[in-house]
């Protein structure tokens, strides 16, 4: 079973930066399209990036496009989101996953999350 362990979360003002971690368990990390999710209070979780298995193609929800971006660093089994101008509304639990289908219609491939790491931003 793998274990998925994001951290790096944290509070920030408005325009601030943050970057993300998630590291995997497991000798498969290489080969999966991998992504970060996350879920505000209230709302169900929502997509917010993706990144091929070798990080040569990627893909964003709208709302994040400019100001996010995913890598991964396959050696160390770490994918990562660096944040930048944040927003109130990029307020949440953000969460790591691996990803099963075509790049910009990929969905969760692992059933158990991780715990999450939170983003609050202030305005």
């Amino acid at each position: 079973q793998v274990q998925l362990v994001e951290s790096g979360g944290g509070l920030v003002q408005a325009g601030g930066s943050l970057r993300l971690s998630c590291a995997a368990s497991g000798r498969t990390f290489s080969a999966y399209t991998w992504g970060w999710f996350r879920q505000a209070p209230g709302k169900e979780r929502e997509f917010v990036a993706a990144i091929s298995w070798s990080g040569g193609n990627t893909h964003y929800t709208d709302s994040v496009k400019g100001r996010f971006t995913i890598s991964r660093d396959n050696p160390k089994n770490t994918v990562y989101l660096q944040m930048n101008s944040l927003k109130p509304e990029d307020t949440a639990v953000y969460y790591c996953n691996a990803l099963r289908g075509v790049l910009v219609a990929a969905k969760p491939l692992y059933d158990n999350w991780g715990q999450g790491t939170q983003v609050t931003v202030s305005s």
